[in-house]
Formats: C-alpha cells, sequence, structure tokens
C-alpha cells in the first residue's frame, strides 16, 4: 500500500474528512493488532478509539520524511494496548477470563499467520529465520517485553536485544527492496 502522503498532510492541517479517510484504510489493521494483545473486542474498541483520538491530537509529531506513517501508528496502538494491558482494571479483568480466551491463546500458533497476512507482511515475515518469527510474534503480535520474550525463549535480555534489532532490520530490508 503506497502511504498517502495527501491525506496525512492535509490531517495535519486539521481537515477532519482526511482523518476520517486515513481512519478508514488503516483502522482494520490497527484493530487486528489491537486484538491480538488484549483478545477482548470491547478493550480493543476502546483502546482503538483512544489510538485514533492521540493520532488526531499529535499527527503534528509525524514527519513524513522520517518514517512509514503505517510504522509510526503502529507503535501508538501497540504501546497503548500495552499500557491497557497493565492498567490495574485490565488485570482484574484478566482474572476472570472465560475458557474460550485460554483456547484461543493455545490454539495461536496459526493466528500468527492470519495476523500477518491482515497486515500485507506475512510473506516478508515467513522468509525470516524461525527465530525471528518467534521474536516478532511475541514483541509485536502478542505484546510481550523484550525481558519477557528472554524469559520465554529462555534466552539471555541482551541477547533478545540484539536479535530483536537484527530481525526488524531484515524485516525493514525485505520490505523496502519489494516495495520501492
Amino acid at each position: 500500500m503506497t502511504q498517502p502522503n495527501h491525506l496525512i498532510e492535509a490531517m495535519q492541517q486539521g481537515n477532519e474528512k482526511a482523518f476520517s479517510s486515513i481512519y478508514q484504510m488503516y483502522s482494520g489493521a490497527i484493530q487486528g493488532v489491537i486484538y491480538t494483545i488484549l483478545k477482548d473486542t470491547d478493550l480493543t474498541q476502546e483502546v482503538l478509539q483512544d489510538v485514533f483520538v492521540k493520532v488526531w491530537n499529535n499527527s503534528q509529531s509525524y514527519t513524513i520524511g522520517k518514517g512509514r506513517f503505517y510504522t509510526w501508528l503502529l507503535n501508538i496502538a501497540r504501546n497503548a494496548a500495552i499500557d491497557k494491558t497493565r492498567s490495574k482494571d485490565y488485570k482484574n479483568h484478566s482474572k476472570n477470563l472465560s475458557t474460550e480466551n485460554f483456547v484461543d491463546i493455545l490454539s495461536g500458533h496459526d493466528n500468527l499467520s492470519r495476523r500477518m497476512d491482515a497486515l500485507g507482511i506475512k510473506k516478508f515475515v515467513e522468509a525470516l529465520k524461525p527465530i525471528c518469527v518467534q521474536i516478532i510474534d511475541l514483541l509485536y503480535f502478542k505484546g510481550f517485553t523484550q525481558s519477557e520474550a528472554a524469559k520465554e525463549l529462555n534466552s539471555p535480555l541482551g541477547t533478545i536485544k540484539t536479535r530483536a534489532r537484527n530481525c526488524i532490520s531484515e524485516l525493514r530490508s525485505q520490505v523496502l527492496e519489494n516495495t520501492v
């Protein structure tokens, strides 16, 4: 997908129609990322709304020449969802999860493929080394911190940090080679 620079610039100038168009373009993928972390439809909708309020209020902080808009948006969404999981309300809510959530989590081996496909990066991630696929799944799709990922993968934190940086760099290179 080509970045809609004209819509982004219009939104930054306060154009609500441009913002609405951006919402229509990106909300589905962003909703999927948030849901992957929260596993709750109502909370996902709440965080999605918060994310786009932040986008509207902070649109001036995005610079077209410094990076992809989708990456900027994805970071806002991921951080908002992770912040939500760390909130007291979420932790209390999580104590009462139904068995459906656990079945979804346990059967999650193919969820990564569906999530990646929804974001349009499936073919790029699948081309990475298996350890990179694991790290990207944990950090970016499941919302783990680097420390949590290190424990999950039984690896030193420094190793996870290095591998994550290298894997994301490799993924970025693949995406850029195929989109230019």
